[in-house]
Formats: C-alpha cells, structure tokens, sequence
C-alpha cells in the first residue's frame, strides 16, 4: 500500500498498522524481547547480545523510537533504551481489542 493510500483510513487503522510494521522484523522483535528481559534501562548490552552490527542495531532502535515503543535517554556517551510504558500498553489494548473482535469461530 503506497503512503498516498493510508489517508483514506481511520487514524485507528493507520495507528495499528504503524506499530505492527514497527515489529515487523524478527531484529526488532528480539531488541525488544532484549530490553524487556534486562528490567531495565539498557545501553551498549544489545550490541553484545545480539548477531548483528551496531549500525544494524541503531537503525532498527531508531524505528522502534520513532513509533514510540521505546524511549531513549543519553548517558554520557551511551544511549540507554527503556520500552515507553504508556505506548506499550496502548500498544497491546489496541492489539487485544482488535484480536478479541473475533466473531464467527466456526468459519472455515
């Protein structure tokens, strides 16, 4: 769907397909599965973690940024990323509604 299309779709259609696409690569699914596992903040341990090259990695922490599903905040030199709380939970209502909205379980 080309980005000229997304306009004649409710704000509710394009939000949820914006945090799907923003999950929609297995590295961002393991960088978040990565930071909800540490409980914490985490900074430079992705790089050590994970099979992929630091740009790699900041590309896809950048995506994950800009859909609001983490946050990053400087320290020192370092940026440390956490799951934005609020977006996250949005995130899995918005999800568990549109999963729940299942009607007809004996179709097909």
């Amino acid at each position: 769907m080309g980005a000229s299309k997304s306009d004649i779709f409710s704000r509710h259609h394009n939000q949820i397909a914006d945090m799907a696409k923003a999950m929609a690569h297995p590295a961002r699914v393991a960088i978040l599965e990565q930071i909800l596992d540490s409980g914490s903040c985490i900074c430079n341990d992705l790089v050590i973690n994970l099979p992929l090259a630091q740009a790699t990695i900041s590309q896809h922490l950048k995506e994950l940024k800009i859909a609001g599903i983490i946050k990053g905040q400087t320290e020192g030199k370092a940026v440390c990323y956490c799951i934005d709380e609020d977006n996250w939970n949005n995130m899995a209502a918005v999800f568990s509604i549109l999963f729940k909205s299942l009607k007809n379980k004996n179709c097909c």
